[in-house]
């Protein structure tokens, strides 16, 4: 669970994860017939990017609103639906690692079916991609998600109650989108830029005939 910094004015806000100025506020409230009461148990903050609050409790500086662990926000390139799972699992992490770790795998589940990847489960997706020349490190990072999470719905000998281990599953789809997503993205985008006659050039000649 992400603490509140003593004196740091600005932080990455828990809501949209920018490193941004944070207004501190009491929390206070007001009876009809009586003036505002400062309520001393909490602290809260505004983020000055996003315009969101977050609440604090001053006795040892834990959030306790939004409930959100203190995993990375997914990659932007993941597709909504995957990313909507991706953010409920980290969500939960604080409070279910086991059950943010089954999202997670049901998120790479999304992802290869994405990347429409042929196979009857996660495994044989993953095997496929590894033929069509996946390297090594990605089918590593996909592995992981698929068996930590496996564990997490039949335990086997992974503790996925551990939230260290969990948190890192969050990491590793983080690094398998932007391999399959992200990076084929910008090299698309920066050869779109090349002229129109080096592209014509560079067709023709990987369609010429040995």
């Amino acid at each position: 669970m992400p603490t509140l910094p003593k004196n740091d004015e600005a932080f990455n806000c828990p809501h949209c994860g920018a490193y941004a100025h944070q207004i501190r506020y009491n929390l206070a409230t007001v009876q009809f017939d009586k003036p505002y009461t400062d309520v001393n148990d909490f602290t809260v903050t505004k983020c000055s990017r996003c315009c969101e609050y977050s609440i604090w409790l001053r006795q040892n500086n834990q959030m306790v609103y939004p409930l959100v662990g203190d995993a990375p926000l997914p990659n932007e390139d993941l597709p909504e639906d995957i990313k909507k799972d991706y953010l409920e699992a980290r969500a939960i992490l604080a409070q279910s690692p086991r059950g943010g770790a089954a999202l997670l795998r049901l998120a790479i589940d999304k992802l290869c079916n994405h990347l429409q990847t042929e196979g009857g489960n996660l495994n044989d997706k993953i095997k496929n991609l590894v033929i069509k020349g996946l390297p090594e490190k990605v089918q590593k990072a996909l592995d992981i998600v698929r068996v930590t999470g496996n564990n997490a719905v039949h335990p086997g000998q992974i503790d996925v109650d551990n939230i260290d281990t969990a948190k890192a599953l969050f990491e590793l789809v983080n690094i398998i989108a932007n391999h399959m997503i992200s990076e084929n993205k910008q090299i698309d985008s920066i050869y779109d830029k090349l002229p129109d006659s080096v592209k014509k050039e560079i067709s023709k000649r990987d369609n010429k005939s040995d």
